[in-house]
C-alpha cells in the first residue's frame, strides 16, 4: 500500500522562512514597548546621538542603550560612528511589511501625548545643536541620509 506524502520542503527554504519569522517577531517585539516606540517616533525626522535621545526622552542612558541595542537587533535602526559619537536613525525599509510599519508608526503614534512632548523636546534641541557635534544629515526614511 502506498501513501502519498507531502512534499518536504527543502532546508534552505525552512531556514529562510525561520529567519523571516523570526525578523517580523522582533519587529512586533520592538514595536511592543513605550520606549522603544517613542525612540523610533523620534528617529523618523532625523538622526540623534543617545545623549541627544536620552535628554528629550528623560529616561536614563542605560535604558535607552539597551532599547537601541533591541532596535538594532530587529533591523529597525541603524547607528553611524563619528569619532566618539554613535548617532541613530532609523534603518532603511527593506521590506513591504517594514515599510507599513513604518507608515504605522507616522500615521498611528504621532497623536500620543508623550509622542507629542518627545517631539517638542526635539525641536528644542535642534535650536540649540543638542549635545553631540552637528555633523547630522538630515533622513529620509526611503532613500537613507541626505547630505546638506
Amino acid at each position: 500500500m502506498q501513501h502519498d506524502c507531502p512534499t518536504q520542503v527543502p532546508l534552505e527554504s525552512n531556514v529562510t522562512q525561520t529567519s523571516a519569522h523570526s525578523s517580523v517577531d522582533l519587529m512586533f517585539r520592538a514595536f511592543s514597548d513605550r520606549t522603544r516606540l517613542r525612540i523610533l517616533s523620534l528617529l523618523r525626522n532625523r538622526e540623534f546621538c543617545v545623549g541627544d535621545i536620552v535628554e528629550i526622552l528623560q529616561v536614563p542612558q542605560p535604558r535607552i542603550s539597551r532599547h537601541l541595542a533591541y532596535l538594532r537587533k530587529a533591523e529597525l535602526v541603524g547607528v553611524r560612528k563619528a569619532g566618539l559619537w554613535s548617532y541613530y536613525s532609523l534603518a532603511r525599509a527593506e521590506t513591504a511589511f517594514h515599510k507599513k510599519l513604518l507608515s504605522c508608526l507616522g500615521n498611528c503614534f504621532s497623536e500620543v501625548p508623550q509622542i507629542q512632548a518627545d517631539q517638542a523636546r526635539a525641536t528644542e534641541i535642534k535650536k540649540t545643536g543638542g549635545c553631540c557635534p552637528s555633523s547630522k544629515p538630515t533622513l529620509d526614511v526611503e532613500t537613507g541620509p541626505v547630505a546638506h
